[in-house]
């Protein structure tokens, strides 16, 4: 059996818009307006974007990300904070009774989460799924790859990242490092390289977005049974203006990025 699943390959974007994006493909999906769609896309700037729960002046220099030009947003689902940099990012979107969604939250990563290890097995990187929700190079136990979900408005909605390159100097240049540890902000710096690793370093090699999309569409498309279209769609009309609104309404306004 397979099931049928829009793909989407949208390019590059600012952090409002692709966060605007994600619910309006969520807000179709719920309507039952659309299939399920897989929607893969990268960040133009650099962003960091932050947990729902989680606090922006706790966790983000935001003079930093200004004088970098990145921007800042917060996500609907929760987890960390997150720099997105050289990176590959999906949102897979789904009603929650699609056999996909699974039982639980656990189960769902799990399942959803296999898209990802057969997409970096297309690349020559064995990969494994560590619950709650990474993915760990096999021979590293590095972490290459950060997911998180929510489930609102009866759909399962899950993004993720793919790491290409990895800078942790930068990130810490932009991300707060708690007081407890600012002291020994280098030692941070050498454990967090320890501990995540991206494509190239695995590689040895760049990996370009176009390969890492291609791969791990087809990863998806293998690991679920996914039927996509003959070509990757665009979002609708409706689907763009009504992203576009919710970046500029919702997710560049000051009250919902100083939510929490």
């Amino acid at each position: 059996m397979t099931y049928p699943f829009r793909l989407l390959k949208t390019g590059f974007h600012t952090g409002f818009y692709n966060m605007g994006l994600d619910e309006a493909l969520l807000e179709t999906v719920a309507q039952e307006a659309s299939l399920p769609a897989l929607r893969l896309y990268g960040w133009k700037p650099e962003t960091v974007s932050i947990g729902y729960f989680q606090s922006l002046d706790d966790e983000v220099d935001v003079e930093a990300c200004r004088r970098r030009g990145a921007d800042i947003v917060r996500r609907v689902s929760g987890g960390g904070a997150v720099f997105h940099h050289a990176e590959l990012t999906y949102s897979i979107i789904m009603p929650i009774t699609h056999p996909l969604a699974g039982r639980n939250i656990r189960e769902s990563y799990g399942i959803l989460c296999s898209g990802i290890i057969r997409g970096l097995g297309l690349l020559g990187i064995a990969a494994r799924f560590a619950p709650v929700n990474d993915i760990l190079a096999e021979a590293s136990s590095q972490k290459v790859s950060g997911n998180a979900q929510t489930r609102r408005m009866g759909c399962v909605l899950q993004h993720g990242t793919i790491l290409l390159d990895l800078d942790a100097d930068l990130m810490f240049e932009l991300l707060k490092v708690p007081l407890v540890k600012i002291q020994d902000k280098a030692a941070l710096i050498r454990d967090v390289k320890e501990r995540v690793t991206s494509l190239k370093a695995i590689l040895g090699r760049t990996v370009s977005y176009e390969e890492a999309e291609s791969a791990v569409a087809e990863g998806f498309r293998q690991a679920l049974s996914l039927r996509f279209p003959a070509h990757p769609e665009a979002p609708s009309e409706t689907e763009e203006r009504r992203a576009q609104d919710l970046g500029v309404s919702k997710f560049a306004s000051s009250e919902w990025l100083y939510k929490r």
